[in-house]
């Protein structure tokens, strides 16, 4: 019987990277639309870590299953590492990333390449239904591009250029992103836990 495991996200493009990365016959990963769960999760914390595990501790709470969710996000340093953990409330959580990423190409106009620097970072929060919470995290370096490019990927993909493989991550296919992104990473990382997790048996 394979084990349920529940992310934390309503983000399709996200569940799809997962979805992706988690593949195992042993799991049945799901969304919490999936699961029939609705739930809004205030995320208060001040760290990628602290907002994971906020959100992975209070959907395990709900559902008692094992739950993942990740927080993660774009720090600039020529912008003294905005958007940072608020990076999907940039602007406002409605406002599209078309208007965010040329935002903050307007607030990088004139900055050369050496400081345009930039990474994704992503934190992965694993609740456990005996109340154990694991974390993994990871990052991948890039810098700010000049204009969006590129449709694959979502959010501020399409700003962020890999000098090594000469192109933004959202010109990337789907495998060569997972292999090298922030989330890509953190999730391996994470996939070995979940692996290696014996589920607490109760005695009588």
């Amino acid at each position: 019987m394979s084990r349920k495991i529940i992310f934390a996200t309503s983000n399709p493009g996200k569940m799809k990277e997962i979805k992706e990365i988690l593949n195992d016959p042993e799991w049945e990963v799901l969304s919490m639309k999936e699961a029939g769960i609705s739930a809004e999760v205030v995320e208060d914390g001040t760290t990628f870590e602290e907002n994971a595990i906020i959100k992975a501790k209070a959907i395990g709470e709900i559902c008692g299953e094992i739950v993942l969710a990740d927080d993660s996000g774009l720090e600039i340093d020529f912008l003294n590492k905005e958007p940072g953990v608020y990076s999907a409330r940039y602007l406002g959580e409605d406002t599209s990333y078309t208007i965010k990423n040329n935002h903050l190409i307007s607030r990088m106009d004139g900055v050369e390449d050496e400081k345009r620097t930039a990474r994704f970072v992503c934190a992965i929060a694993a609740y456990f239904p005996d109340g154990s919470i694991q974390t993994t995290y990871a990052s991948m370096e890039g810098r700010i591009g000049y204009e969006e490019k590129g449709a694959n990927g979502f959010g501020y993909d399409p700003i962020f250029y890999l000098p090594e493989m000469g192109c933004t991550s959202a010109e990337l296919t789907m495998e060569q992103k997972n292999a090298i992104s922030h989330r890509g990473k953190a999730l391996v990382q994470m996939k070995e836990i979940l692996r290696q997790y014996q589920p607490q048996t109760k005695s009588n």
